[in-house]
């Protein structure tokens, strides 16, 4: 391979990102390799780690707050090493009960086991009783 055969393939896709940023992302931070709900599910199966699962709205105002929180999280960005990092919005949200496990309020951050269940014992031990599942903060030391 050539000296600029090897420059284009390292460069032109260094160069789309960081023009055009983490497609997925949509502010949420783009240092966070984020994926589809569906591809998430796979590779969260395929790699066997857990998958972070942010579910929010775009015209909800608790939403709206923790968005640039989460993005600017050093704490999260670490964290999010460890995890296969989903987040929905709108349309985008997963339908079923297990999705739902103390109401559908929004925004909620679950955490499913690598088969895709959801583990309703991981939950803001910080946060309300009956709103275990929001996070008002990235955090961490307020969990």
């Amino acid at each position: 391979m050539t000296p600029q055969a090897v420059f284009t393939c390292a460069f032109i896709p260094l160069l789309f990102s960081c023009v055009f940023g983490n497609d997925l992302a949509r502010g949420w931070g783009d240092d966070i390799e984020w994926k589809t709900f569906e591809d998430g599910l796979q590779a969260a199966k395929e790699q066997n780690k857990p998958l972070m699962l942010v579910i929010h709205k775009t015209w909800c105002g608790a939403c709206k707050a923790l968005k640039p929180q989460f993005a600017d999280s050093k704490d999260i960005r670490e964290l999010s090493k460890n995890f296969i990092m989903v987040h929905t919005e709108d349309d985008e949200e997963p339908k079923g009960d297990q999705y739902v496990p103390d109401g559908g309020y929004i925004p909620r951050i679950l955490f499913l086991d690598p088969e895709g269940t959801v583990r309703k014992e991981f939950y803001n031990v910080g946060g309300h009783d009956e709103y275990k599942y929001y996070y008002f903060s990235p955090d961490l030391s307020k969990l």
